[in-house]
């Protein structure tokens, strides 16, 4: 008879499998495995639920019977990719807290570590609304060769609010949806700011900015669809990101004076390729100090190194 049934929890089933394995300290063959939720993400982690497993040290099989392998097949992927159609970037499964705040988001400095070597600065794009964007390359240009739809800045405004209006509201907030055009510098392409004002909106934001990234890239996205060409558009909260820019500039300036005292290198945490190009821009042209990045996917970060 199997010993008794302990549940364990997890980001996904397989999480949450390998969770019970490892206190059991059994392998799957020596497990009998009982899915009691596979979970769910919510919308952009916003009332997600983990999944949920019952795990058991199985006993060993009565002569002359074989003993039944446990197959547990992985939840699905929530989204399916379509041809023709640009894919959604990666997103952390962690749920979004409850009550996420964009003026205590705070970063931390580190000394780098001797065994990760700094690799050369990644490309810097210096127009305002590349610093307040995420990567460009996901949105390709009229990709499925249908002839772009013509539109004045006055229709791309109207639709991109009716939209983005619209995506909140099914989320379960009321709020209001101001929109302004900007002119980027360096003679780049001019933007549609698309700012969500209203109460208790601060979920829209999500941990460090991802679910507010994945409200923009739908947003993106369902305009391209409908004229078929790419338009730089981006979708902020209450300033967030305007502010996020100004704390970044701040924090990089401060650590770039720490270094040119000390002439120790400073390491910051781990951040998304757009927030790291804010603190290459703010100190491209430090007379004492450079940056570079090091790292893999979301544990890439920024070091300040002293010039020699």
């Amino acid at each position: 008879m199997a010993d008794s049934a302990q549940e364990f929890s997890g980001r996904s089933v397989d999480e949450a499998i390998a969770e019970g394995l490892a206190k059991l300290g059994i392998r799957s063959d020596q497990a009998d495995i009982e899915v009691l939720s596979r979970g769910s993400r919510g919308i952009f982690g916003i009332g997600s639920e983990p999944a949920r497993v019952r795990v058991s040290r199985r006993s060993a099989p009565i002569a002359g019977q074989t003993a039944k392998s446990q197959t547990v097949t992985p939840a699905p992927s929530p989204t399916a990719s379509t041809p023709n159609q640009p894919q959604m970037p990666a997103q952390s499964p962690a749920a979004a807290p409850a009550q996420p705040s964009a003026e205590t988001d705070t970063i931390s400095a580190t000394s780098p570590s001797p065994a990760q070597p700094a690799t050369p600065v990644e490309e810097t794009r210096s127009s305002r609304s590349n610093l307040l964007d995420d990567d460009d390359e996901e949105y390709e240009q009229n990709a499925d060769g249908e002839p772009a739809t013509a539109v004045s800045e006055d229709e791309l405004t109207t639709m991109a609010v009716e939209l983005l209006s619209q995506l909140v509201q099914k989320m379960g907030f009321e709020a209001q949806v101001v929109p302004s055009w900007h002119d980027a510098d360096d003679n780049g392409e001019r933007f549609l700011l698309l700012n969500i004002h209203g109460h208790d909106v601060s979920p829209l934001i999500g941990r460090r900015g991802e679910t507010l990234a994945s409200i923009q890239y739908l947003v993106r996205l369902m305009i391209n669809q409908r004229i078929k060409r790419w338009k730089n558009i981006i979708v902020d909260v209450e300033q967030y990101k305007e502010r996020r820019v100004n704390q970044l500039t701040q924090l990089a300036k401060r650590m770039a004076d720490q270094v040119a005292q000390s002439g120790r290198a400073v390491s910051l945490e781990p951040m998304p390729a757009n927030e790291r190009r804010i603190v290459h821009l703010a100190l491209r042209d430090h007379a004492t100090v450079y940056t570079q990045s090091s790292g893999e996917g979301e544990r890439r970060k920024v070091h300040i190194v002293a010039r020699t």
